[in-house]
């Protein structure tokens, strides 16, 4: 049993989530102390731990009833990283007359490198898309799902597309196991609950 469910988990408590991207490196160390590094995945993949958010009992008993939802690592689902939700001006792609899909893409640029993100999960409401700088208000449609924009026409030879957006991270729990103590009525001590980005 596996799949996706098309939920958020709570803002609120994801907002004090700690955590961020992470790559795998295997590192290999000469006897005279030069490495050779070896980068395993060609984009990072988050991990948070959302234990850090939870503040009172409300939100412990909604973590409850949406770690039981998602029975525990069996089911993706959505999660808003606040520190890296949106994006800008987004290049998507370029009109060649023909292609009508366009899949977004966040790219992140530094010293000449970049690395392009796709974009699985747009928050809907969220997307303007722009053909050579000018918004489009009709004629194109996004799969919230997906992360495809699709237009009705084709964008003409050479127009560049481009689009603004917020998205969510696809997630799972990367526990089957809740531990908590109870302290008060109001207040008790969670152990970590982790959770770890998904490719889709």
């Amino acid at each position: 049993m596996s799949g996706f469910h098309e939920v958020r988990f709570p803002d609120d408590i994801a907002y004090g989530a700690v955590g961020g991207p992470a790559y795998s490196t295997t590192i290999a160390e000469a006897a005279s102390g030069h490495e050779h590094r070896n980068a395993n995945w060609s984009q990072a993949r988050g991990r948070w731990n959302v234990a850090t958010g939870i503040k009172n009992r409300q939100q412990w008993e909604e973590v409850i009833a949406f770690f039981r939802a998602r029975k525990g690592r069996a089911y993706g689902f959505r999660f808003k990283d606040w520190s890296d939700y949106s994006a800008i001006a987004a290049p998507i792609g370029t009109g060649d007359g023909t292609t009508t899909d366009f899949q977004l893409v966040k790219r992140y640029s530094s010293g000449g490198v970049y690395e392009d993100r796709i974009i699985t999960k747009p928050v809907a409401g969220t997307v303007k898309i722009y053909l050579n700088g000018v918004e489009q208000t009709s004629g194109w449609s996004v799969d919230t799902t997906t992360g495809v924009v699709t237009f009705t026409t084709a964008p003409a030879n050479g127009v560049a597309i481009t689009a603004d957006f917020e998205f969510d991270v696809p997630v799972r729990f990367d526990t089957d196991h809740l531990t908590f103590s109870i302290e008060t009525f109001e207040h008790g001590q969670w152990a970590d609950i982790p959770i770890v980005e998904i490719r889709t």
